[in-house]
């Protein structure tokens, strides 16, 4: 792979490269791959970063910094500085060697901020702001399973991380960010110590079996995609709330669920539906789902006889009993899958598409859970990313990860971006708004006609904001 910087082409120049070692040996024995961490050997590693001002203190001051609180965090999370090993009985570890991550400092000259953010399509130099661009996972065999880049514009800097997506996820990475972040700052004491144990059903003793013919994605990375940045502000998602649960009301109960409605924020209220029976509200996020579904569908003019499938990616550290802790360290995450006729969710209502997402969620517990545990140790194997059919759409990340407490001394970040690992049509990543308060960003790749009719679909732009103007200054004021 070329390092950013190391072709002539390249709107990016690498300064240096070093290895950063933890700053205390670490005393963790190995830890072996669970299920949810397997599944992830044959994707891209996370790429995740945030953009800021421009610090105040020179880059000569800051990088010497950064690299030390970098040392300090690899020694609170040692399985970032390890490797994976593969023993003979074909089970994959992570050594806590203390081998290292790698930390570069770049510069990117010819984009400013505003060049970066003043359009709602994702600008392409962000890919370069990322080391590790299409890395396996399988290859922190090989490789370091943390990479760090600190790349310095004319007026901001922007802090990239790749991580093996086999070791963490993006509660791992997040909580990661955060420490690293508040190391830099001075933050003492810290609050969130990860948890390395290993004693919960996800700890199979089944090996998984690699493919013949050696890892490969299951996607074409060169498939033409456009990306582009929706923010919904909290007053529009709580509009779609309340026009999916307004329409499971009966009649007579409508203008109470409707006031019900305004005055809540997602918590666990009933609503009367239809036939009169009682059911939890479709929360803000489903109904947010549940329209890009609709429209994404809409626009890709699939044949109504098509099968189309919604994914969420969820945190099961809830959902097991007995259940893992919070800040338990690892992939702790199953995809839940929503599957319809493409004429059923293009002709009945939002409400019914809210429905179907609300009913898949609501269903999986403990016991799929374990299902899906054991499913997997039948016919043990990674799980395939990407659309084949084209008529599928993934979410990713979360609105609660706390992406904007990043502040490493010098204020919370402008924008969060994520590289060019795992994107295919149908990829989105969700974020939350910088505003705070319930305000959502989906960061969306879509075929380029697809996402041409997305743009000009009435309906999804009359919650969606995307106006260049509204969107930077926006950032700008808050």
């Amino acid at each position: 792979m070329e390092e950013p910087g190391s072709n002539a082409s390249s709107a990016v120049t690498v300064l240096s490269k070093c290895t950063v070692f933890p700053d205390r040996k670490s005393t963790l024995g190995d830890l072996k791959l669970t299920i949810s961490d397997l599944t992830m050997l044959c994707w891209h590693y996370i790429q995740k970063g945030v953009l800021f001002i421009t610090p105040s203190l020179p880059s000569q001051t800051l990088i010497p910094h950064l690299i030390t609180s970098l040392s300090k965090t690899l020694s609170i999370f040692p399985p970032l500085s390890g490797r994976l090993v593969t023993d003979s009985n074909g089970y994959i570890y992570i050594t806590c060697n203390d081998a290292g991550a790698d930390f570069i400092h770049a510069t990117a000259t010819h984009f400013t901020l505003t060049d970066l953010l003043s359009s709602p399509d994702i600008h392409q130099a962000f890919e370069q702001f990322f080391p590790f661009h299409r890395k396996l996972n399988y290859d922190a065999h090989f490789s370091p399973i943390l990479a760090v880049q600190v790349t310095y514009l004319p007026d901001g800097v922007f802090i990239g991380v790749a991580v093996c997506h086999a070791v963490t996820d993006g509660s791992t990475l997040w909580n990661f960010f955060n420490t690293f972040a508040d190391i830099s700052r001075g933050v003492t004491p810290l609050s969130r110590i990860p948890d390395f144990r290993r004693e919960s059903i996800l700890n199979s003793k089944v090996a998984v079996q690699l493919p013949e013919g050696g890892i490969e994605l299951a996607f074409n990375p060169d498939e033409p995609l456009r990306e582009r940045i929706f923010s919904f502000s909290r007053e529009a998602i709580q509009k779609l709330k309340s026009r999916v649960n307004h329409h499971r009301t009966s009649p007579e109960n409508a203008d109470v669920a409707e006031l019900i409605s305004k005055l809540s924020d997602d918590t666990q209220l009933k609503t009367v539906t239809r036939n009169g029976s009682e059911m939890e509200d479709v929360s803000s996020f489903q109904s947010l789902c549940a329209m890009m579904w609709q429209c994404v569908t809409r626009a890709r003019k699939l044949d109504g006889s098509e099968t189309t499938t919604f994914r969420m990616a969820a945190n099961i550290r809830n959902r097991l009993e007995p259940k893992l802790g919070e800040y338990y360290f690892g992939n702790a995450i199953q995809s839940i899958a929503t599957c319809c006729k493409v004429y059923e969710v293009l002709n009945n209502d939002l409400t019914w598409c809210a429905e179907q997402l609300n009913k898949s969620v609501r269903e999986y517990d403990s016991v799929v859970v374990r299902r899906v545990v054991e499913n997997w140790e039948r016919e043990p194997k990674c799980f395939k990313l990407g659309s084949q059919d084209g008529a599928l759409l993934l979410m990713g990340s979360s609105h609660r990860f706390p992406m904007y407490d990043n502040d490493f001394g010098w204020g919370r970040p402008l924008a969060v971006r994520s590289g060019g690992a795992n994107k295919f049509d149908g990829k989105i990543s969700v974020y939350p708004g910088r505003k705070g308060g319930g305000s959502i960003d989906l960061e969306v790749a879509l075929a380029p006609e697809t996402m041409a009719l997305l743009v000009t679909d009435s309906e999804f732009m009359l919650y969606a904001t995307s106006h260049v103007s509204q969107i930077w200054k926006g950032i700008l004021l808050c």
